[in-house]
């Protein structure tokens, strides 16, 4: 299976349909610069914003745009960056954890619904796994596949190593699949809300 192939209609409606069956709000877009305006919609002004290192969200714009400081939320990753002792500035990250929206993608979206999203430190599973109340992915249809198995599989032989490369090249240092964040549905009773926005264009690993 190619991995970095979009995938076709058929599979991009099954995908939707059964992400809308567990209760996530979903869209279809054409473009990052769609993917962008649709994020803008979503999150109101006033809200506490964190993100995830993510290729997609730089690639459609999102750290650019979340830097600039004129779209009215409050950007966690500010205080985090200013903050130039390593002991306070781990507890201004894990402080982050809590807040109204996180933003990321995934490393493999099955067709039945359920996503995989994986980490060297695990920082960003927090957010995704209960801290957030709102969570918004972005992610390119190449990261559509069939079962959960291909997913694994995927994340092992082709995301790892593109990642563990990027990072070499960015600081030196490469990755480690450590931790294993996999998704199959969220419970009603937290009322959260999960946004999927897929983009057909491949974006990201």
């Amino acid at each position: 299976m190619k991995y970095n192939t979009l995938a076709n209609q058929k599979s991009i409606d099954i995908t939707t349909a059964a992400l809308r069956a567990k209760g996530i709000e979903t869209y279809v877009v054409r473009t990052k610069a769609e993917a962008l305006e649709q994020i803008k919609h979503i999150i109101p002004p006033g809200a506490s914003v964190m993100n995830g290192a993510s290729v997609t969200l730089e690639q459609i714009g999102f750290v650019d745009y979340l830097k600039l400081g004129t779209h009215g939320w409050n950007n966690l990753h500010k205080p985090v960056n200013a903050e130039t002792d390593p002991a306070k500035r781990a507890i201004l990250r894990k402080q982050a954890a809590l807040s109204d929206f996180y933003l990321g993608s995934v490393h493999a979206l099955v067709e039945n619904g359920e996503f995989i999203v994986a980490s060297n430190t695990g920082s960003q599973l927090p957010h995704i796994a209960f801290t957030s109340p709102n969570l918004i992915f972005v992610v390119g249809t190449h990261k559509i596949v069939p079962t959960l198995t291909e997913g694994i599989k995927r994340l092992e032989e082709y995301v790892v190593p593109l990642e563990d490369a990027h990072m070499k090249k960015l600081h030196g240092t490469g990755t480690h699949l450590n931790k294993i964040l996999i998704s199959k549905g969220e419970s009603p009773f937290l009322k959260r809300r999960i946004h999927f926005i897929l983009i057909q264009e491949s974006l990201g690993f």
